[in-house]
């Protein structure tokens, strides 16, 4: 799935006044366990963060923009910024449908946002998350890495959006 538009992102242009690139997107599916149900037998809140992993690490692999490609650049992306909207009830063995895009930013950060589906499409929660990247030693970074100023050439040049569609 390829998006222009998400409902905590703006697309700002590039500073060359061009437009930005088409945000990357990628889904995965999931059921929920036992262990992430409360009592009522619904996804506990604090649960949801850990379906945005997951968005992410299928957008990583899809990508080719994994954790251990980034740790082994010596860096980390810790979360600096999360938020979660809240929509309808996930429970105890459906299956969902995790979205998670990465939107364009001319910034040394990561702005994602995610879609939880079930099955039939319907919308179960929102939410995004921004990343920072820093230095192993926890130094921040002002520009952005030069992994991923390549990543992002890919993607200016529209070879990312070659790939699979999911």
């Amino acid at each position: 799935m390829i998006t222009r538009n998400a409902p905590y992102f703006k697309d700002i242009p590039l500073s060359n006044g061009q437009d930005a690139p088409l945000s990357l997107s990628c889904s995965v599916e999931r059921d929920v366990r036992f262990e992430e149900v409360d009592a009522m037998g619904v996804v506990w809140h604090g649960r949801y963060p850990s379906y945005f992993e997951d968005g992410r690490v299928a957008f990583g692999k899809k990508y080719g923009f994994e954790y251990l490609d980034i740790y082994a650049a010596g860096l980390v992306i810790p979360v600096k910024q999360m938020g979660i909207d809240y929509i309808a009830p996930l429970h105890f063995g459906e299956r969902c449908r995790i979205c998670a895009t990465l939107h364009w930013t001319e910034a040394a950060r990561l702005n994602f946002s995610y879609a939880i589906t079930d099955i039939s499409g319907s919308l179960l929660a929102t939410g995004y998350t921004v990343h920072l990247f820093l230095t192993i030693d926890q130094e921040l970074c002002m520009d952005r890495p030069k992994f991923y100023l390549a990543f992002c050439n890919k993607w200016l040049s529209g070879v990312l959006l070659g790939a699979e569609q999911t």
